[in-house]
């Protein structure tokens, strides 16, 4: 296999980034020297298909050093950093992704990648699933089985299992306590505004903030929010999520109400169209608009360009749609996951536990994959434990345990 990037020549400045990394992911290093010496995916093809930075690096290295042929594509075509790419190549890492690859180019770099021949594989939004089962079938008997790192991958492999069309068992790394409570609620919420206060330059504190969606996500943006001095309004369709935004402080309306009265605004639900033309005909002059779902889907762009009388690139990463009436609406990233095509992505010390998740789930598909049902499967209890008590041990932390009366108390009820 060869490997599709943009320039080998960028690796130096690569390799730096690479080294921080690791240098902050504890938890994974841990992983990796515990099993190193028996080498588990010894002879294993495994194919990843995440954001290529280099935390996503540290995990393809750690997953070679304990045996296997790695193929890295990206799943975003903004998130993708030129230099890690060249980098992990030098390091025997097989790589596919360009930033700023069109749909033609991104779609033949997952492709490419599934030369590698995967038996276990890692998702981040279903695209890898995807053409795994549609224009490369051929490869599903080998398949073992996978991971999916997100809520919107989740969403699309459930959808294929209730209509029985998933053909391999995939792990909901997405659901596990070590992953969405941390990764989705303090990695978004970090690395979301960083990357908007970078790209804008602009003030938080005093602005109205809407945050679309109140999951994990949406959590960790309206607590970050409110933390810069921002007033900040959740809109929702779940009613018990939003009597939690309510309770938790935050002002709670439908989009239609919210529109006319946002600064800033922050999609992250995963669905389509959260903001469309009916929310643009009434949005403020200056409104600035980012997405961190994961497609650039929640925001209409289509209707927003119909709309608008002219569109230029005014800041690096930003468009200003010009309407009719004079007023001037922006877009982050192109719609696009914000924190990656605005930013560096989610805190490393963050994604080290989601990246040891992601580690140990591939260990137990190795192990029991064939015994497990074509369906999104959860992560066994026992890995949240361990990469929690992991991390508590990296940062020289301890917590209580049970004496034998208390243990027969507790389990014995």
């Amino acid at each position: 296999m060869d490997s599709m990037i943009k320039d080998i020549k960028l690796a130096p400045e690569g390799h730096l980034k690479l080294d921080w990394a690791e240098r902050h992911m504890p938890v994974l290093n841990l992983f990796s020297e515990r099993y190193q010496n028996d080498k588990p995916f010894e002879g294993m093809n495994i194919n990843i298909c995440l954001h290529i930075e280099a935390k996503t690096g540290c995990l393809a290295l750690a997953l070679k050093n304990l045996g296997a042929n790695v193929a890295l594509a990206a799943c975003n075509p903004l998130s993708t950093q030129d230099d890690v790419a060249a980098a992990l190549v030098e390091r025997g890492i097989h790589v596919f992704g360009i930033h700023g690859a069109d749909e033609a180019l991104y779609d033949e770099c997952i492709t490419r990648s599934l030369e590698n021949h995967p038996q276990l594989i890692i998702d981040d939004g279903g695209d890898l699933v995807h053409i795994l089962h549609t224009t490369r079938r051929e490869l599903i008997p080998d398949i073992i089985g996978g991971c999916e790192e997100t809520t919107t991958g989740l969403n699309r492999l459930r959808a294929m299992a209730e209509k029985k069309e998933l053909e391999f068992p995939m792990i909901a790394v997405n659901d596990a306590d070590c992953k969405h409570l941390f990764d989705n609620r303090y990695g978004t919420g970090q690395s979301a505004w960083a990357a908007i206060m970078t790209t804008t330059n602009l003030v938080v504190a005093g602005q109205t903030v809407v945050v679309a969606g109140y999951g994990w996500c949406g959590r960790g943006l309206a607590m970050r929010a409110k933390a810069l001095g921002a007033r900040v309004i959740v809109t929702e369709i779940d009613a018990v999520k939003g009597l939690e935004a309510l309770m938790d402080g935050y002002d709670v309306m439908p989009m239609e109400e919210a529109a006319a009265l946002g600064d800033f605004f922050i999609t992250v639900t995963g669905n389509r169209d959260v903001l469309s033309k009916k929310d643009f005909a009434v949005m403020k002059d200056g409104a600035v608009l980012s997405n961190a779902g994961h497609f650039d889907i929640e925001i209409n762009k289509v209707e927003l360009m119909e709309m608008a009388e002219s569109v230029k690139t005014v800041r690096e990463n930003i468009e200003e749609y010009r309407l009719k009436d004079g007023r001037r609406i922006y877009l982050l990233g192109e719609g696009r996951l914000v924190n990656l095509a605005c930013g560096l992505g989610h805190p490393v010390e963050i994604m080290d536990m989601s990246f040891a998740v992601q580690t140990a789930s591939l260990l137990y598909l190795k192990d029991q994959g064939r015994n497990l049902p074509h369906a999104v499967n959860p992560v066994p209890s026992e890995v949240d434990k361990d990469v929690a008590s992991y991390k508590l041990a990296s940062l020289g932390k301890k917590i209580d345990v049970l004496t034998p009366i208390q243990e027969a108390y507790w389990y014995n009820r």
